[in-house]
């Protein structure tokens, strides 16, 4: 039954999701549910695992998950709609006319595709699905290098400009510090985060785009130096 649910809702995921973890999800809300059913109830056991185990699967999948409810159930509005403009008329709808069908401005579509896309992050250790089990593949060794990646001049500039970034994560706060540790080093959602540090998850998200902005105004100076230099 835990396999089942499991193999049934990965197909909704994005592939960098594993099966086995949401079988292990699964297997603990079994255990629990083995504890924690009561026949006086009513409802049979398999009915109460079934549910127990379905809605675990859903939670941690939730509680891992960057974006909020709000931005995922957008998400799916958005992309039903324009299925149904496609259905219906033979092409995909403009961004005015899917705008208009989901009751958006065309800033506030754009916004929330653009929420949805910073959502669906995966490592780039990954290991990538094929048809071909025994040849292990991550997503990393998929991607291919751009022209003069390897050239000694870029190579310099690349050191350079880590530098840049590495004087700027030290110039940060105690807490901005801790926050890029969190999410970058030990991998930990924002909800997570915001345990942590006592504040909210959007507190988090902040912070995150604060340090961004501070890192991207650094290398904007740097490559402007550059170029004047040049």
């Amino acid at each position: 039954m835990v396999r089942y649910l499991a193999s049934r809702k990965i197909r909704e995921l994005p592939s960098h999701c594993e099966l086995d973890d949401l079988v292990s999800y699964g297997l603990i809300a079994l255990i629990e549910a083995i504890d924690r059913f009561d026949p006086n109830k009513g409802a049979s056991f398999e009915q109460y695992a079934w549910t127990r185990v379905a809605g675990a699967i859903i939670d941690e999948l939730r509680r891992q998950d960057w974006a909020s409810r709000s931005v995922r159930r957008t998400g799916r509005t958005i992309e039903r709609e324009r299925d149904h403009f496609y259905a219906r008329e033979g092409m995909f709808p403009t961004e005015e006319q899917l705008a208009d069908s989901v009751a958006l401005t065309v800033d506030e579509l754009r916004s929330a595709l653009l929420e949805v896309e910073r959502a669906d992050v995966a490592s780039l250790n990954t290991t990538t699905r094929s048809g071909d089990e025994a040849t292990s593949v991550e997503v990393i060794d998929t991607i291919k290098a751009p022209r003069g990646k390897h050239d000694p001049e870029f190579s310099l500039l690349g050191q350079e400009r880590v530098r840049v970034v590495r004087r700027t994560i030290a110039r940060l706060s105690e807490r901005e510090r801790d926050v890029l540790a969190l999410i970058h080093v030990h991998e930990l959602p924002g909800a997570a985060i915001g345990e942590l540090l006592g504040v909210s998850e959007s507190r988090v998200s902040q912070i995150l785009s604060g340090v961004r902005a501070k890192l991207a105004e650094q290398l904007r100076l740097y490559d402007a130096e550059s170029a004047s230099a040049a």
